[in-house]
């Protein structure tokens, strides 16, 4: 499951989803953090000038209405795409299509084959962002204030042959959801009932470890 990754730089976002935040957000982000997400702009909100897509910050850790505080957010960074649709956490997201794409420079695993904890730190072999399938959700704190959260969903990877290597020997191996480019838009266009379809895993080939930790 994944708690660490590296946002990419604000040119980076521009050059590949052409939006990006009006300033550069942290690049370093764990759970309770902000960081950007990108969704489908509204259509009302829509025009020749502007792209289809926009970026918003928000929290990484999806808080869900019945949230009490944002501390929430450090348990629902990751969404099982198995029970998403059931979880109290993230079936209103889910049911209302709340999708998202996390861009990612580099994330982070543990590899546990030398029988410790070594952060290993994961990108796409040609140095592309990876966009990563998400959910996101409006959250209002008890202030009134208006906070924006996302989390990332995850599929089984015990046959995976790059991603099933990492977390300890005795846990199921998971994956966070990759979505190759050309599927960027589908997925944040799709219905609740074509979801799982994209619940894919990613090409290992198109995955290498980076030893720059």
């Amino acid at each position: 499951m994944c708690s660490h990754y590296e946002a990419p730089e604000n040119d980076r976002l521009l050059a590949g989803f052409g939006v990006a935040p009006e300033t550069q957000m942290p690049l370093d982000l764990w759970p309770l953090k902000e960081g950007p997400f990108i969704r489908m702009r509204s259509e009302e909100d829509c025009d020749d000038q502007t792209s289809d897509l926009e970026v918003l910050t928000g929290q990484f850790g999806l808080l869900p209405f019945w949230a009490k505080d944002r501390k929430f957010g450090r348990h629902s960074y990751n969404c099982r795409s198995e029970t998403g649709s059931i979880k109290p956490t993230f079936k209103s997201a889910w049911k209302k299509s709340q999708k998202c794409i996390i861009p990612v420079a580099a994330f982070y695993e543990p590899d546990w084959r030398s029988g410790k904890s070594i952060a290993t730190r994961i990108t796409r072999t040609d140095g592309g962002v990876l966009a990563i399938a998400g959910l996101w959700e409006r959250w209002k704190g008890p202030t009134g204030q208006i906070v924006h959260s996302y989390t990332m969903l995850t599929i089984n990877a015990d046959s995976h042959p790059f991603m099933n290597v990492f977390h300890k020997p005795s846990d199921e191996k998971r994956s966070i959801v990759i979505l190759p480019n050309g599927l960027i838009k589908d997925w944040l266009n799709s219905s609740v009932e074509q979801t799982m379809s994209f619940m894919q895993p990613y090409p290992p080939e198109r995955l290498v470890v980076d030893n720059r930790v």
